[in-house]
């Protein structure tokens, strides 16, 4: 996608889906300053539709007219126009957790029974979307990498963590040498990245900028990145040698990790066995 005049540019995303296709279509064409705003927009979609135009580009590292620019170069006219796109789809999507819980109470879905039945469903759509979804190759190709490393480093922040310290845990007991980013102290241990080493990385919208960074390091120091992540489109798929996509249904705004841990479980076995 050739980057053009803001002038000729084309009309805006219509959707978050739109959006994300573009920003995956001209990331890679992007200039420094311009790809520091795709990171960390693409990092951020949760804060687009209430933060202002400085409070993104300091997170960015950028001016704020690079954050302009960077909007028109992905066809808004502006920072307003992309905002406006945010605020009427992504914010009412995923409210907060006090607007989900009162949301849950007037629909009469609270009681503890009918809460386990709602997620019971929803784990079983995304396992099934699970078993349809995942491509072989790629998995395939995830475990020979992950079986070959001499360290595993494994980091997920936010709601990918459970998923995270499980690997760690189960690594630990089939004494396969493995190492849990954590990320406490806000201390990254990116240094403790080695030739010979792999990563496995796990972030969902909002993804996670330490995850993020962790990956990148690691891909640009020629290590293998095993991504688990929600689209191909993710800004983590740049970053990694194989793109392992979960899919979760989620009940009231709540999103289980019932399919991301099925998946966690089966590369961990997979490349306990390898291994042996």
């Amino acid at each position: 996608m050739e980057l053009t005049d803001p002038m000729d540019q084309l009309v805006a995303p219509a959707s978050i889906d739109d959006f994300r296709s573009r920003l995956a279509g001209v990331i890679d064409q992007l200039p420094r300053r311009l790809r520091q705003c795709a990171d960390h927009i693409a990092a951020n979609e949760d804060r687009i539709a209430v933060s202002t135009v400085a409070d993104l580009a300091v997170g960015a590292d950028v001016p704020p007219s690079a954050l302009i620019r960077f909007c028109q170069i992905l066809g808004f006219s502006g920072f307003s126009e992309m905002q406006r796109l945010f605020r009427g789809a992504y914010v009412p999507g995923w409210p907060d957790y006090a607007t989900r819980l009162a949301d849950l109470k007037l629909g009469g879905a609270g009681s503890p029974t009918a809460l386990l039945a709602e997620f019971i469903e929803a784990g079983r759509l995304s396992l099934e979307s699970l078993a349809t979804s995942v491509d072989d190759a790629v998995l395939g190709r995830a475990v020979a990498e992950l079986a070959a490393a001499d360290t595993i480093h494994i980091v997920g922040l936010r709601r990918a963590f459970p998923v995270a310290s499980y690997l760690a845990y189960v690594f630990e007991n089939m004494s396969v040498s493995a190492m849990l980013h954590d990320g406490i102290g806000k201390l990254d241990h990116r240094f403790a990245l080695r030739p010979g080493d792999a990563v496995i990385a796990i972030t969902f919208a909002p993804y996670s900028e330490e995850t993020l960074a962790l990956a990148h390091d690691a891909a640009d120091r020629g290590l293998p990145v095993v991504a688990l992540t929600d689209r191909q489109a993710s800004p983590l798929a740049k970053f990694s040698s194989a793109v392992l996509t979960v899919p979760e249904v989620d009940f009231g705004a709540f999103r289980a990790l019932s399919a991301t841990i099925v998946l966690a479980m089966t590369l961990a076995v997979a490349v306990g066995a390898a291994r042996e």
